[in-house]
């Protein structure tokens, strides 16, 4: 063309203000069902927006998630303050230890109601969640006084041990009204977008020598976040919803 490559720069980036940028990871590549599907249950979670107040109030959340006994920090994380003449600092490249506990979290707008750890060797199935299902109940009237007379609004995922008629029958059983709650949807639940990644970054770079210290870590950080912690994870539903409505269904950043 007749042109330097750095004329070719100016050009492109200046001019025509074009930038270079990595793809971001998706769940899962959405169909158009699934989207549908995606900005219907926003539009009903949203209906239940219009008293703010009341619906956080009886709002419960559930999901799981795996703990490692180490997980690596993120470069981001390993960076530290060095004179510009210092040589740059090196890691090792790691892996999580296989070492790892099943955690299902129970919460709210006031804090975690509880807690199970799945035992080593068994997996979660429905009958595994109904039990913690019949025990939240029982926690609830002694931890969150009239929450239960009052009506529990319960979100959860679709994982196959939530979806099983045996499951779902037993919400009825126990008073519980769902929460509409589309499938590959893990930026439309708190826990995935709020609770874990902040309790995961507190966790990474630690090594911890048994279960029962990682537990101990992890029931520590949920006590040591204050009440607007957990509401400010609910509260941001509402926005989710709202974008995910704009998106069309595409997953919301």
């Amino acid at each position: 063309m007749g042109i330097s490559r750095e004329r070719v720069g100016v050009i492109i980036s200046e001019y025509l203000d074009m930038r270079t940028v990595s793809a971001k990871w998706i769940p899962k590549c959405l169909n158009a069902d699934q989207k549908r599907t995606r900005v219907q249950m926003s539009q009903e979670s949203l209906q239940k927006f219009q008293n703010p107040g009341e619906f956080l109030r009886s709002l419960v959340t559930e999901d799981e998630t795996g703990l490692h006994h180490y997980d690596p920090e993120t470069k981001q994380q390993s960076t530290e303050w060095r004179h510009s003449g210092s040589p740059r600092p090196k890691k090792f490249r790691s892996q999580r230890s296989a070492g790892k506990v099943l955690a299902s979290v129970f919460w709210d707008k006031d804090g975690v109601i509880l807690i199970k750890y799945l035992k080593t060797g068994e997996t979660i199935n429905a009958g595994v969640y109904s039990n913690y299902l019949i025990e939240l109940k029982e926690v609830l009237k002694k931890k969150r006084r009239g929450k239960l007379s009052s009506g529990v609004q319960f979100l959860q995922d679709n994982a196959p041990s939530h979806k099983a008629h045996q499951t779902m029958q037993l919400l009825v059983d126990l008073g519980f009204t769902c929460v509409p709650h589309p499938p590959y949807s893990p930026d439309l639940a708190p826990s995935d977008y709020h609770l874990f990644p902040h309790l995961k970054k507190h966790l990474k770079g630690t090594h911890f020598p048994s279960d029962e210290a990682l537990i101990a870590e992890v029931e520590g950080w949920f006590a040591q976040q204050d009440k607007t912690f957990y509401l400010q994870g609910l509260e941001m539903l509402q926005h989710r919803c709202e974008k995910c409505i704009e998106l069309r269904g595409e997953y919301v950043e």
